[in-house]
């Protein structure tokens, strides 16, 4: 124990902060996007595949963004997703491919009546997320692999400006 104590004593106060904090109230591009397909891992009867996702995103130069979509549910439920996150490079390649993970967090609305206990916290029909994904964007083009907790995933493509 006394070796972790040496090394927090040991390491710059800096090593422990949050990288570009706070972010930069500063622009970098947009992101519009769409669903393409969406798939649950358990099927059921009521679900429907077909959510025709819009969303637009802001981001910073620091990978910070924040953004708001539009959808509907599992249950053809009309929703919003309101919620802020950041993009962390994870490989390029020399002609301009990049692969990236994002991390958002938010709050959703939409999931009503008879469907409001499909997810949890949603006492108040407005319940946190948390949405990891994994993309690629070439020049201006993206694409994300959308993973909605033990639910399902989609697939989404959108253009940057």
């Amino acid at each position: 124990m006394g070796w972790l104590a040496g090394l927090l004593l040991s390491t710059p106060a800096t090593a422990f902060t949050l990288p570009d904090w706070p972010p930069a109230l500063e622009w970098d591009h947009t992101l519009v996007q769409t669903s393409l397909y969406t798939r649950h891992f358990s099927p059921d009867p009521e679900h429907t595949n077909q959510q025709d996702l819009i969303s637009i995103e802001l981001h910073n130069p620091d990978r910070w963004l924040a953004g708001a979509a539009w959808f509907k549910n599992s249950f053809d439920q009309p929703s919003w997703y309101f919620y802020a996150g950041r993009e962390f490079p994870l490989w390029q390649t020399d002609k301009g491919l990049n692969v990236r993970a994002k991390l958002t967090g938010g709050l959703l609305r939409g999931y009503q009546g008879e469907y409001r206990d499909k997810i949890p916290f949603n006492h108040l029909e407005i319940a946190p997320a948390v949405l990891p994904s994994i993309g690629v964007q070439w020049g201006r083009f993206e694409s994300d692999l959308i993973v909605f907790g033990t639910a399902g995933m989609m697939i989404s493509a959108g253009v940057r400006f």
